[in-house]
């Protein structure tokens, strides 16, 4: 006869929220516990200790390692993150000229696309909002000499009409040609 040391194979350890323990015996996976508790998730406590909140949950076919201890808690259902979808036509074909074409229409700039906003715009009832650009002295000047709000706009109003009368005239008869940034080439190199 002879001396039999037998050994217990150790239980992997699962703990509750409200400390108690629930043991299960290798092999088991994590599934075997979330089974038990469907609306609760199964953590491994070194990522808890690491990471505290920012653990993340063991996937339901992650193996419990004997003599490990792990925690059941009851976390919120995240939706899954999935890649993003690729929408593909099958019957739009587009040559790499079109490609091109709208590569470039869309790295245009939006002032290209978007229109200029109107001075003027016409309201409800007959009344017009325009909009001028005047210095803060010359409009503090205007109300001074005014004598009652209304009489104010008036003035501003006939600043409006005679700055549109005047701009078509105010450009420069002859302009100045533009600089360039090389030198002319004479014309005898040219011919």
């Amino acid at each position: 006869m002879g001396n039999h040391i037998g050994g217990k194979k150790k239980a992997s350890k699962v703990m509750k929220i409200d400390g108690t323990t629930l043991r299960f015996p290798p092999p088991a996976q994590a599934n075997d516990v979330l089974r038990l508790h469907p609306s609760y998730s199964l953590l491994d406590s070194d990522e808890v200790r690491l990471l505290g909140i920012r653990a993340r949950p063991l996937h339901p076919d992650h193996p419990l390692k004997p003599g490990k201890v792990y925690f059941l808690v009851e976390l919120p259902r995240l939706p899954e993150e999935h890649a993003p979808r690729r929408a593909w036509s099958g019957a739009l074909h587009v040559t790499a000229k079109d490609r091109l074409e709208n590569l470039m229409l869309s790295r245009r700039a939006i002032s290209d696309l978007t229109p200029g906003k109107p001075s003027m715009e016409i309201m409800a009832e007959g009344s017009v909002r325009v909009k001028l650009r005047l210095p803060k002295s010359q409009v503090a000047e205007l109300v001074q000499r005014s004598a009652s709000p209304a009489d104010a706009a008036e003035k501003i109003m006939e600043l409006y009409v005679a700055g549109n009368e005047a701009s078509p005239s105010s450009l420069p008869a002859h302009r100045t040609p533009k600089r360039t940034r090389f030198l002319p080439m004479p014309e005898e190199i040219i011919t």
